[in-house]
């Protein structure tokens, strides 16, 4: 099947190439046309990256990483940085990692609050749990910041970084160092993170299948070529190796994947495990996705355009293969735009005639059918597979979509060089997003509302088959659209 869904997509990618060089576009038709086919090849090629991330993660699945017997434990150094993080969250963190079964440990709390409440339930906290905490006097990179002055301190080998609401299994430093022990060029070994609130919202159910997507074949297809990137937490990194490259990049609020081309180019190895190890808390309201994904989309993107630098200068740093997979990661983000545009055509074309794609129904439908049937099927098949319901992945996709504006404005703010703070995604229940704020999402349904109402009055006398499948995509956009009136609100 993924030979077959591979195929059905380059054989699409073809027939829009030549309907797209033989169509003859005026105007302003042709620029709504060269867009179009932009958003499709965009959709094409990142689909394109996650089917061969499926078959070379299916070959090597079964391999596991080296690994060496331990006479003595090597020493680690386990970092938790919080700024303003609840004290009960952060009790549930101290007493998991006291949990882990590892004695050459210690723990260290990089309190970065400016509150004194916060200030003294830190020290409680460190009291409490027996914690080494550390503080500064300037503040300055955010969690890079805080995490490169501790590591200035440290004389540990190794260093486990988590995140204040992160719960590790026992076993985490068991089973990860005699795997970073066994390669003195691997640079870090990062886990997954599943979300432990999966039942607390429609909003944390999605996020926590968006995460299973990535975490599976993706991060799986990353690593077998030795282009696996940090995620900045539940990952176990030697110190010699962060030293090495300055330590987290202070620049960027993805500081994590910033610093993985910065491993890569100092030519260190990185490492998949694919071992659930470590529970966290994923957002459980509207704002809290749209603020995580804000930071994301627009720290990744601005790290996208320093690789792109990097590869004009030297584009021999990296393996072939390692660019392409920086290139997928840098990219993803942009799919909001992509989203955008193909949501605007059909209304474009129902309302006033632009007609950005030609094609006869029947080629139409010849090519592009079995492309995107085939190309969901292994998405949900290879999935299943792995026992994730597909329900739940299309709630993921659900959330993705509506989150388009938020990818939008993360992408252009990025692009052109506008700076943003480093925000901690909320993880409480909260208020629903005030529909005001909602505008691109209710704007776009009710453009192809409006586009629909006005497709049925054309079809009436024009009698066109493009008219019905621009209605059927109009229509598709508005029910997936109308999914944001399931996920803000309000949570108990």
């Amino acid at each position: 099947m993924l030979v077959f869904a591979i195929t059905t997509l380059m054989v699409y990618a073809v027939v829009r190439t030549v309907l797209y060089g033989r169509a003859r576009y005026t105007g302003s038709d042709n620029l709504l046309a060269f867009l179009l086919i932009l958003a499709e090849f965009f959709v094409m090629l990142h689909g394109f990256g996650y089917m061969t991330h499926i078959i070379i993660a299916s070959r090597s699945r079964n391999k596991p990483p080296r690994t060496v017997l331990l006479t003595t434990e090597p020493s680690v150094a386990i970092i938790v940085a919080a700024r303003h993080e609840p004290k009960a969250v952060l009790a549930e963190t101290f007493l998991t990692i006291n949990n882990i079964n590892y004695k050459n440990k210690k723990v260290y709390f990089l309190d970065d609050s400016s509150d004194e409440k916060y200030k003294k339930e830190a020290e409680e906290l460190a009291k409490e749990y027996s914690l080494t905490l550390f503080r500064r006097d300037t503040r300055h990179g955010a969690k890079a910041g805080v995490i490169n002055d501790c590591l200035k301190t440290l004389t540990e080998k190794y260093i486990a970084v988590f995140d204040a609401d992160s719960n590790p299994m026992p076993a985490f430093l068991k089973e990860l160092v005699p795997i970073i022990e066994a390669n003195e060029r691997l640079a870090f070994v990062q886990t997954p993170q599943f979300y432990s609130n999966v039942a607390a919202s429609p909003i944390s159910r999605g996020a926590a299948f968006q995460q299973a997507v990535f975490y599976e074949y993706i991060c799986e297809g990353k690593s077998r070529d030795d282009s696996m990137f940090c995620c900045g937490t539940n990952v176990l990194i030697r110190t010699e190796a962060l030293r090495d490259v300055g330590g987290f990049d202070e620049t960027t609020v993805t500081e994590d994947f910033s610093t993985s081309v910065k491993f890569h180019l100092r030519h260190w190895h990185t490492l998949y495990y694919n071992h659930v190890n470590t529970f966290g808390m994923g957002p459980e309201d509207l704002t809290g996705y749209f603020t995580q994904q804000f930071r994301w989309a627009n720290g990744t993107i601005a790290v996208f355009k320093k690789t792109i630098r990097a590869f004009f200068a030297n584009p021999f740093a990296l393996r072939l293969n390692q660019w392409w997979e920086y290139f997928l990661s840098g990219t993803y983000y942009f799919v909001g735009i992509a989203f955008f545009i193909l949501m605007i055509c059909p209304a474009a074309y129902l309302l006033f005639k632009v007609p950005s794609f030609f094609a006869k129904p029947e080629i139409y439908f010849l090519s592009y059918m079995p492309y995107i049937i085939l190309t969901l099927s292994v998405f949900y098949l290879v999935l299943k597979d792995r026992h994730y319901k597909p329900r739940d992945l299309f709630l993921g996709q659900l959330l993705g979509f509506i989150s388009f504006s938020v990818h939008m404005r993360a992408a252009f703010s990025a692009l052109v060089g506008v700076k943003t703070t480093f925000g901690i995604t909320r993880k409480t229940k909260g208020m629903s997003v005030p529909y005001a704020a909602l505008w691109p999402q209710l704007g776009v349904m009710f453009l192809n509302f409006v586009a629909i109402v006005w497709g049925v009055n054309r079809f009436i006398y024009e009698q066109k088959i493009a008219i019905v499948i621009n209605m059927f995509w109009a229509l598709y956009t508005l029910l997936i659209l109308s999914s944001v009136f399931y996920f803000n609100k309000a949570q108990r």
